[in-house]
């Protein structure tokens, strides 16, 4: 007998429905010569760092950092931190499976990732008494041919230990950041502070993006413009020259001497093309699109899609790649001979901008499968997400060319300047009747070679714009490549993408296709950054968290985020083991907790909350640490004393706020930020109950 154990329930009906008939048992199919069993996704969550200290469930700095020596998993717990009833239930089924006599292979068939390659190990490691074969069945879609033909083609799980590794040591090394630096954070603010390796660049992305725009100061300046028709047709011609603000009277004397010359057209070129379609989606290239589209979030287009893939309509969704593999070329014809019988134009393309198996990592791109939907059985919401995915497909292998031509005029303003303008018409519509088509050029007058234009420049006062919050498309492109110029596009028509997939291979994106989307639902969900439309923008929460993470000098951006990406990849490649990537994370912790000696005019540290720092000067209670500085405990008496935690942009350290309350003021502190910017130094003082600088 031969064991299959899926990732969750509906994978191991979609395998069943692949095999044939199999009797329904209690918490698993049996017949055939296969027994098909499943996960509930994850059944295995690591230990809390209780676990490993025996302490008991409070948090406390005494146990910071946590590196274990060896990391433990258990079976995941309920509400109450208990065994969930219905995991263990499943596991012992689980486990009594793959240990009768009668099974001689065990097949691990979790999703076709990195996460679904370890959810099932797990399973298996911690339910198998002896050894058994053990083998993987790799599903690119769900549909009952793929299922059959997979199943004849199984490979060994030794040949998977890469991802498997790759999987469990991003797993310990978010466990790592996450329970460490989410309990110091929070014990220090006194306030649930969720600090991960990806949510903090992402959060900060967004922060650091509002910020520029709160505190954008629109520049004005003078453009030279003329809009003058020609032949009843309007030309606007847009000098390269600017003008600052208070050169009003130089912008008008240039646009005098324009004005004396001639314009003429010197040269007209009309060419015509073939437009490219786009590339097949990608999992976030769908979601930008249909975020951009639809306004459809990230979470729930992922939810969508992941429900096509599980019905077998489409392939694995988590892919970061446009192309497809050369080995799916014949998947690919009878797909494209199903759509012929459906009388739509298509006919199969053998390009490179298509089937290119250096820019894939583990996925092909998405695409539909051979098993076509009736629309009327899909919900409206799925039949948008549906149609996104097969209209691109009929677009690539369009038998129908898009013609267009294109136009490029020149325009000789004297010995002064040229000016050129393009525009596009589209001649056939072509792959275009099937799939969305904008262009931002214009369509050009009816001009030739040797015409004059009329002109008339003038001054038109013009501003600098801010720049604009992320969008999901917008965000989507910086977290695939951080380190590139984003760029947002209309029509997405990029001939070399081979920076973008560099990136993705060599680990300099921030998350992965597989987590990004979860981890900014998270940030959502603890109300660090909103979602309205398409538009991410800060919220308060989300301020206070990166204030907070800079004033404890945890530094998380894209530089450090990419460069443990790129250790995770080459645990991947075998270029270095698993110990090596998390001994890198724990260097990276440990210097958070590493006491930094510094002089007390330097000192920031603003201890924990709840720390004592000494007796308020005016009712003699306690004052304590709190959230935003010191505070007198006698607040609910009616006493106002504190002391900021911040005084122009400068940290106010513990023992500074301790000083400050033994002695009346402190030593001279370093780094306070007048209102015009610059830096200055001075102590504090108590004066009549009041905190005021001394610069003596």
């Amino acid at each position: 007998m031969i064991v299959i154990i899926a990732e969750k329930p509906s994978l191991a009906r979609n395998i069943v429905s692949g095999i044939g008939n199999l009797t329904k048992k209690n918490g698993y199919y049996e017949g055939l010569g296969y027994i098909v069993t499943w996960a509930f996704g994850h059944l295995f969550s690591l230990c809390d760092i209780e676990e490993y200290t025996g302490g008991d469930s409070k948090w406390k700095i005494d146990n910071l950092p946590c590196f274990p020596e060896k990391f433990k998993f258990r079976l995941k717990y309920d509400s109450h931190k208990q065994v969930d009833s219905g995991v263990l239930k499943q596991f012992n089924i689980i486990k009594e499976l793959v240990n009768r006599k009668d099974v001689t292979k065990i097949v691990n068939a979790g999703d076709a990732d990195r996460e679904g390659e370890i959810i099932v190990r797990l399973c298996v490691m911690n339910a198998l008494e002896s050894d058994k074969e053990f083998v993987r069945l790799w599903l690119p879609d769900q549909t009952p041919e793929t299922v059959r033909e997979a199943l004849d083609n199984m490979k060994n799980e030794k040949e998977y230990d890469n991802l498997a590794n790759e999987g469990f040591a991003r797993t310990y090394i978010d466990w790592l950041y996450g329970v460490n630096l989410t309990r110091y954070a929070t014990l220090k603010t006194g306030m649930l502070l969720r600090v991960g390796r990806v949510i903090i660049p992402i959060v900060k992305a967004i922060y650091d993006r509002d910020m520029q725009i709160k505190n954008f100061v629109p520049d004005i300046y003078y453009g030279i413009v003329s809009k003058e028709k020609t032949n009843d047709e309007e030309i606007e011609l847009t000098s390269k020259e600017k003008f600052d603000k208070k050169d009003l009277d130089k912008a008008k004397e240039l646009c005098q001497k324009y004005n004396n010359l001639e314009a003429v057209i010197t040269s007209k070129k009309v060419k015509k093309d073939v437009l490219d379609p786009g590339k097949l989606y990608s999992l976030s290239k769908l979601q930008n699109y249909l975020g951009k589209k639809y306004k459809m979030s990230m979470d729930k287009s992922l939810n969508i899609i992941q429900g096509l893939y599980e019905k077998g309509y489409l392939t694995y969704p988590r892919t970061n790649s446009e192309y497809l593999a050369t080995n799916e070329k014949d998947k690919i014809k009878k797909i494209i001979n199903n759509l012929v019988d459906m009388k739509y134009p298509v006919t199969f393309k053998d390009k490179k901008t298509i089937f290119d198996d250096t820019k894939i990592e583990s996925h092909s791109a998405l695409t539909p499968t051979y098993k076509i939907p009736k629309l009327s059985s899909l919900s409206e919401d799925e039949k948008t997400v549906y149609k996104a995915v097969f209209k691109r497909f009929v677009a690539v292998f369009c038998n129908k060319d898009c013609l267009t031509e294109k136009t490029e005029i020149k325009i000789k303003l004297g010995d002064a300047e040229e000016f050129s303008l393009k525009g596009t018409v589209i001649l056939e519509k072509g792959w275009t009747e099937y799939d969305d088509y904008t262009t931002k050029d214009k369509i050009l007058p009816n001009v030739n070679k040797g015409d004059k234009i009329n002109i008339c420049f003038k001054p038109v006062e013009k501003k600098t714009t801010p720049p604009k919050h992320y969008t999901i498309e917008t965000l989507n492109n910086y977290l695939k490549n951080p380190f590139k110029e984003d760029k947002a596009k209309i029509n997405e028509d990029e001939d070399d993408d081979t920076e973008d997939y560099k990136a993705i291979f060599e680990g300099l994106e921030l998350g992965t296709e597989a987590t990004r989307t979860g981890i900014i639902d998270n940030a959502r969900k603890s109300n660090y950054i909103d979602l309205k439309k398409d538009v991410y923008t800060i919220l308060p929460s989300g301020e206070f968290l990166i204030n907070s993470l800079k004033q404890m000098q945890i530094n998380m951006d894209k530089y450090k985020t990419s460069e443990m990406g790129k250790a995770l990849k080459k645990v991947f490649h075998n270029e270095i083991q698993i110990d090596d990537a998390v001994n890198l994370a724990k260097k990276e912790i440990a210097d958070v907790f590493t006491k930094k000696k510094c002089s007390i005019e330097e000192d920031v540290d603003n201890g924990f909350y709840g720390d004592y720092i000494g007796k308020c000067p005016i009712c003699h209670k306690d004052v304590l640490k709190s959230r935003y500085g010191y505070n007198c405990t006698g607040y609910k008496d009616g006493c106002l004393f504190k002391i900021n935690g911040i005084i122009c942009k400068r940290v106010i350290s513990k023992e500074n706020a301790k000083m400050l309350l033994e002695k009346g003021r402190t030593s001279k502190i370093k780094g306070f930020t007048s209102q015009k910017g610059k830096l200055f130094d001075a102590s504090l003082i108590l004066k009549d109950n009041k905190i005021e600088f001394n610069f003596k």
